[in-house]
């Protein structure tokens, strides 16, 4: 691969039209052409999903700017528009009490129905087809979404699974998927656990969100429909008890906080997920969404950000294209890593002492802390490895992984 940089993501994307494959209809086939001026891909790598940005539409970009002020904008306006209409409640004469009574009635009833209607059940998005709908095409377009598996090491420490390898979506094996970073906004988790496109690459899962996403209109009830899981730990326990295939950003809200640089890009990686996926016997795939720190700006509030971090909540003023909660455009490369295995010697969950009631938690103690170091090193080099494939300027970027 060359060492020159590499073109505009708009270029780059334009350059590669998305076409439907022959084996189902749902399914997506993508042959680069045999030769471009445009970086390709590192040798040992896979493309499993591209989708052109050269599709993007007008009517794309209608679609777009009006589900992000929907969804995402939806934590400003909807307690806007309800504290309006409090506010007209209020304001109605006291001697009008049938009128005061008929707004009253239809504010709890519409206010009841958004807290518990039926659309809040998982099987309502079953109905609806959710990850069917049209408009994450456009979302699609509008990222020019790429995915790439890289195999470097073909032997995966004799490890052979390949299809957790390859995030071939026809099997259903346990894994977590840990996507970096999380962005002020988790698009990159998001789009990999919404479409069905994505589905078929990562392999069907369920997406780990933070507590506070049920504060947030529209986007908890879209939560519910995908079957996401709450962040708490017996949840997400329960979730792998169950043998889910989960999806997690490893730096959490942590991460809004930490501002990219021209030379540095960040993730912040926890080792309580290398605990769960020794415990449960688990694989962890590290996956890195390039684009997706710069997809939002935040304004640099420290004490707001704290009260967050402590709250476990994310309390960050945030904004996007013309000053609105709508996302820049940015390209977003997925690279998925090998796979983590745990020990195949590990001791099964809950276990504390061997065969001759030795002690173990020192040894688990040490699997943990190598599984977390071979994450680790596997996320620098797939970041490594495809920085300067992915746009210009990237390749004097590097990676600095942080821990709490």
């Amino acid at each position: 691969m060359s060492s020159s940089a590499g073109p505009s993501n708009e270029a780059y994307a334009a350059k590669y039209p998305l076409h439907h494959s022959n084996h189902t209809s749902s399914s997506y086939c993508y042959s680069p052409p045999p030769s471009s001026v445009y970086p390709l891909t590192p040798a040992g790598s896979k493309v499993l999903l591209r989708v052109s940005g050269d599709d993007f539409t007008a009517y794309d970009q209608l679609v777009v700017v009006a589900s992000s002020l929907f969804f995402v904008g939806g934590v400003f306006w909807v307690p806007a528009v309800y504290a309006w209409l409090v506010n007209r409640y209020r304001r109605i004469p006291s001697h009008e009490t049938k009128r005061r009574a008929i707004y009253a009635s239809l504010l709890l009833t519409a206010t009841a129905v958004l807290v518990a209607g039926p659309h809040r059940r998982a099987e309502f998005g079953r109905r609806i087809n959710v990850r069917r709908w049209r408009l994450w095409k456009s979302w699609m377009r509008f990222f020019a979404m790429e995915v790439v598996a890289d195999r470097f090491d073909t032997n995966n420490n004799n490890n052979t699974n390949s299809s957790v390898r390859d995030g071939l979506g026809n099997n259903n094996e346990p894994a977590i998927l840990g996507i970096s970073p999380h962005g002020i906004f988790p698009f990159g988790l998001a789009f990999a656990a919404l479409t069905e496109a994505s589905a078929e690459v990562f392999g069907p899962f369920r997406a780990v969100v933070a507590t506070a996403t049920q504060l947030l209109p529209w986007v908890r009830d879209v939560l519910r429909w995908v079957r996401a899981v709450d962040a708490s730990r017996p949840s997400v326990e329960r979730s792998l008890q169950q043998r889910d295939r989960i999806g997690l950003a490893p730096g959490g809200i942590a991460e809004i906080s930490q501002t990219p640089s021209e030379t540095k890009e960040f993730a912040i990686v926890r080792k309580g997920i290398f605990r769960l996926a020794y415990k449960y016997n688990v694989p962890i795939v590290p996956i890195y969404c390039f684009g997706s720190s710069m997809l939002l700006k935040r304004w640099n509030i420290p004490w707001l950000e704290r009260l967050g971090v402590l709250l476990r909540i994310s309390l960050v003023v945030f904004y996007g294209k013309w000053g609105l909660p709508i996302p820049f455009r940015q390209r977003l490369l997925y690279v998925m890593g090998n796979p983590i295995y745990p020990p195949t010697n590990n001791q099964p969950s809950g276990a504390t002492t061997n065969g001759l009631g030795v002690d173990t938690d020192d040894a688990s103690s040490k699997c943990v802390n190598d599984m977390y170091e071979r994450y680790c090193n596997e996320l620098r080099r797939i970041f490594d490895r495809h920085k300067e494939s992915y746009a210009k300027g990237w390749e004097k970027k590097s990676l600095v992984i942080l821990t709490e």
